[in-house]
């Protein structure tokens, strides 16, 4: 049985939360979490991120029942298309929602086997014995120039242009989403997030506090944004959790807003 929770917090600075989180189950069965953290000033980000989260969920929420993984991640990379199709027609078609985008961060499962899909920095981690090890690999700036040898592993958390993103959804008429499959184990748990937990809490912390199998998933998710919040809370903060806790587990999906 797979459990969910997912969390959203305005953070210290910010008058907006341009962060978007959902998770639960589609209509045949499938468990569907997505988190958009958007981008482009007063009232685009949230129209971006809102969009493409709603965009995706329509598309993926009537999912045919029973389908092989292959067509998982078929079905997932359409809905990001998808999703950046609709995000960059509004930003075209209004002067205020000009250059508007979002990441995003998506997992589609069948049971506790499915696929991960990403498009910028807002990022995915498996939560296994009490650590964290990330999945997706930002597409940012900084990133690209620790590959390249530019910059050292400390610099890359420091950085002044740490938030520049080099892919985004909805910016362009074309974009490539990177999709990679996922399983979890019995007593594995996935976290998705956007940038303002991992930038503010640190992974060893992450896989810390997510592991801790003795509270609940919903004091853990509160626990995690308790921490950004008080490492400064310098922006939104979004979580969303998926536990494979055994076949005699409760079902159980909470969400709240802050």
């Amino acid at each position: 049985m797979i459990r969910t929770v997912h969390a959203s917090d305005i953070g210290r600075v910010r008058t907006v939360n341009e962060d978007s989180v959902w998770i639960g189950v589609t209509q045949n069965g499938y468990t569907l979490g997505i988190i958009a953290d958007g981008m482009g000033g007063h009232l685009a980000g949230d129209t971006a991120s809102r969009l493409a989260l709603e965009t995706m969920k329509n598309a993926l929420y009537g999912l045919q029942p029973d389908l092989p993984e292959e067509e998982l991640q078929h079905a997932l990379s359409a809905a990001i298309y998808e999703a950046n199709h609709a995000v960059h027609n509004e930003a075209s078609s209004d002067e205020k929602y000009h250059n508007m985008g979002t990441t995003v961060v998506a997992v589609l499962l069948k049971g506790e086997a499915g696929y991960i899909g990403h498009i910028g920095d807002s990022r995915a981690y498996l939560i296994k014995d009490g650590a964290a090890v990330q999945l997706t690999e930002d597409h940012t700036l900084v990133n690209e120039l620790f590959k390249n040898g530019q910059i050292s592993l400390e610099e890359l958390d420091n950085h002044p242009r740490r938030n520049v993103l080099t892919r985004a959804l909805g910016t362009d008429a074309e974009v490539t989403a990177d999709l990679a499959p996922v399983r979890l184990e019995l007593g594995e748990l996935l976290l998705l997030c956007s940038d303002g937990l991992s930038n503010f809490v640190s992974q060893e912390h992450l896989g810390k506090v997510a592991g801790i199998q003795e509270i609940s998933l919903e004091e853990r998710a509160d626990r995690l944004l308790q921490l950004a919040l008080l490492a400064g809370g310098g922006d939104n903060i979004s979580v969303a959790m998926l536990e494979h806790q055994g076949e005699a587990a409760v079902p159980e999906t909470k969400e709240w807003e802050r």
